[in-house]
């Protein structure tokens, strides 16, 4: 079993920068695709940015691409999110999810297809 477990939020203002981080509890999870989600009070958690194994493939939300970039850094087995150029909008709390997956070095975007989630760090961003 693995828990992910997310540091890094806090307020901030607009235009500002932040950087998450998520690493595992339990089981590493180094070689598994991983991704961040986030969620705004009565809304769905909503997909923010994920990436495979490797690294190698990305992928990004259109409200986010250009602005957040995610990385990995597998021999720390950890997970990270820069957020640059924040907005009032980008305010929730995000989670990281994590699937166990060896197959082809695929980075995945729905929630139903990770299985093992972080409690979630908030991120306030303030205008």
């Amino acid at each position: 079993q693995v828990q992910p477990v997310e540091s890094g939020g806090g307020l901030v203002q607009a235009g500002g920068s932040l950087k998450l981080s998520c690493a595992a509890s339990g089981r590493a999870f180094r070689n598994w695709p991983l991704g961040w989600f986030r969620q705004t009070p009565g809304k769905a958690r909503e997909f923010v940015a994920a990436t495979s194994w490797s690294g190698s493939n990305t992928d990004y939300a259109d409200s986010v691409r250009g602005r957040f970039t995610i990385s990995r850094d597998n021999a720390q087995n950890a997970l990270y999110l820069q957020m640059n150029s924040l907005k009032p909008e980008d305010t929730a709390v995000y989670f990281c999810a994590a699937r166990q997956d060896y197959s082809p070095d695929y980075s995945y975007r729905r929630e139903y297809q990770y299985p093992y989630w972080g409690q979630g760090t908030q991120v306030t961003v303030s205008s």
